[in-house]
């Protein structure tokens, strides 16, 4: 398996996508953070490290709560996107690490934030590692919010995504099996929060554009806009579309 994830570079993919990740990927609903502060005790004086922290999307939620964070991020463009995005918090700090070398002290973290990244990194080499950062009591949430295909246009939409992706099949998808493996022993909790984006053309193409599977040029890329154009123009209302998810998060503590 570890072989399969190294072949689809997790630590790259997304270099050429900066832009279009930090301006269009959606954020997270912010009972997220009320679902934390609920289930863990979660403290101003906590140390949290964000794994795969990207271009900040998730960080920002706990940083605009006075939150401080810890963004571990291997991938030098969406490290430094995520630097410029976050420099007005004082408790933000930058970290050039992956989810199995984080580069942080032995158990200096109280809480582990993984939000749409775990299925880059390596399951077996981050448990360690993890366990190494965390002080009792320690918790890890995995947050991944999931594209739903409840309207015509999202099933259309998901089907564009198949025709015209490079690798879309390919790229990691995790199971719920895999998560209960990583999260062994038993039980953690599991919980969803419905969330959406209303987005105008520019953005659902942006959105598109920031997934590692879609084209960025050449033919397929021509052919792929003028299908997106045509979706667009068939189910929008007012010039804006909406794109539905689930909100998953599993906590362990």
């Amino acid at each position: 398996m570890d072989d399969k994830l190294d072949s689809l570079k997790p630590t790259e993919r997304f270099s050429d996508r900066v832009d279009n990740y930090a301006k269009y990927r959606p954020s997270y609903p912010g009972e997220v953070i009320s679902f934390l502060e609920m289930e863990t005790g979660l403290q101003k004086d906590w140390n949290i490290a964000d794994i795969g922290s990207g271009t900040g999307i998730f960080s920002a939620l706990l940083l605009e709560q006075g939150y401080k964070v810890y963004g571990v991020e291997p991938n030098k463009q969406m490290r430094e996107a995520g630097e410029k995005n976050l420099m007005k918090y004082s408790k933000f700090t930058s970290v050039d690490g992956t989810a199995e070398r984080t580069s942080l002290k032995d158990r200096s973290i109280d809480l582990i934030t993984i939000a749409q990244a775990f299925h880059w990194m390596k399951p077996a080499e981050a448990r360690l590692e993890f366990k190494r950062l965390l002080k009792p009591p320690g918790y890890i949430v995995l947050i991944w919010n999931i594209r739903i295909t409840n309207t015509p246009f999202l099933e259309r939409f998901e089907q564009l995504k198949i025709d015209f992706g490079t690798d879309y099949k390919g790229t990691r998808m995790v199971k719920e099996s895999e998560i209960g493996s990583f999260f062994e022993p038993p039980p953690y909790k599991y919980h969803v929060i419905p969330h959406s984006q209303v987005l105008d053309f520019d953005g659902l193409k942006g959105q598109l554009l920031s997934t590692s599977y879609m084209p960025l040029e050449g033919r397929k890329f021509d052919e792929m806009l003028i299908v997106l154009k045509g979706l667009f123009e068939q189910y929008q209302e007012n010039g804006l579309v909406k794109v539905d998810y689930e909100t998953k998060i599993y906590l362990k503590g």
